[in-house]
């Protein structure tokens, strides 16, 4: 009898004869069950606390496209795992036992290929459509939008906050309450903001970690992205895009508050800087790099300089 002949069949007798259970059975009724439990684990427990959170809808989007891309991974490493465990406690060699070789049949199965492609191949096309849809729908990943926006959003009323990246430092200009600067990212709650993010000197990337907007601050260029802010909470904002000595030091923090207090605190800052912002340049969605010196010669010196009081390099038109 030769070896091939020798083999067992999936639910048929061993040599030493005893009856073969179905072991593919087994393995897909244990993944089953183990994927199931560990999608509704991970989907009730672990997902409404996974990062960045709900404080905005872009976080929440984000939030929602993770939790799904985690229940469609799930089974599938589960799988892998429940493969190998079965595999090492099934068909381990063991002295005076069976030899664990699969023989012929466990060369090819076309049944398993297919499968596999199949399987593997429609996970594949799913997570492109579902992308797609998520960017599309979502008006872009990370509210970022670029300069000019193909999708806007629907809300009546729509906050502009501009975003001003410089080494090493973000400010904070709000054009609607007589274009004061602040230090601070303060914004209400329940409304939709455009962030208008941009540079004065060198490329940046402002990222609010939790209101989950990521946007390239360039100069010269005006960087739109949108999000409505859902409740209120603390904001972390840091620079991730490497710009110099004190990249890593780039960061300041930020409040969703209520309207009522948003209001206040735009109105009382409006007054208290009134003299500061004065000082500052009229009101624009970019400013030259020049005006603050740090555009390395590049452009033209007979611009006006970012401050009427300090130079801050650039020289002085001719009169």
């Amino acid at each position: 009898m030769t070896d091939t002949a020798k083999q067992p069949e999936a639910g048929g007798s061993s040599p030493s004869g005893k009856v073969e259970p179905r072991h593919f059975v087994r393995m897909v009724t244990i993944w089953l069950v183990l994927a199931l439990v560990a999608d509704l684990l991970f989907w009730f427990l672990v997902g409404p606390h996974v990062p960045p959170g709900t404080m905005t809808s872009t976080a929440e989007e984000n939030q929602f496209d993770f939790n799904v891309l985690m229940v469609i991974a799930l089974p599938v490493l589960i799988g892998v795992w429940v493969y190998l465990g079965y595999s090492l406690v099934t068909w381990r060699a063991s002295k005076g036992g069976d030899d664990p070789v699969g023989g012929e049949r466990a060369r090819t199965h076309l049944g398993v290929q297919t499968g596999w492609i199949v399987i593997t191949s429609f996970i594949v096309l799913f997570l492109a459509g579902f992308g797609t849809f998520e960017l599309i729908q979502t008006n872009g990943a990370g509210g970022g939008e670029g300069p000019n926006p193909v999708w806007t959003p629907t809300a009546a009323h729509i906050l502009p906050v501009q975003v001003i990246g410089q080494q090493w430092a973000f400010t904070y200009r709000y054009p609607t309450f007589g274009g004061f600067e602040s230090k601070q990212l303060v914004v209400p709650v329940d409304t939709t903001i455009a962030f208008h993010v941009t540079s004065l000197d060198v490329i940046h990337s402002f990222w609010a970690y939790q209101l989950s907007i990521k946007a390239d601050a360039n100069p010269q260029i005006d960087n739109v992205a949108f999000t409505t802010t859902n409740h209120t909470g603390s904001v972390t904002v840091r620079c991730s895009e490497l710009c110099g000595l004190w990249h890593g030091a780039m960061y300041n923090y930020g409040q969703v508050v209520s309207k009522q207090a948003f209001e206040t605190w735009a109105t009382t800052t409006e007054k208290a800087t009134a003299a500061n912002t004065a000082l500052l340049p009229p009101f624009s969605w970019t400013y030259v790099p020049d005006a603050n010196g740090a555009d390395g010669g590049y452009y033209n010196d007979t611009v006006v300089p970012y401050s009427p009081s300090e130079v801050y390099g650039a020289k002085q038109p001719a009169s």
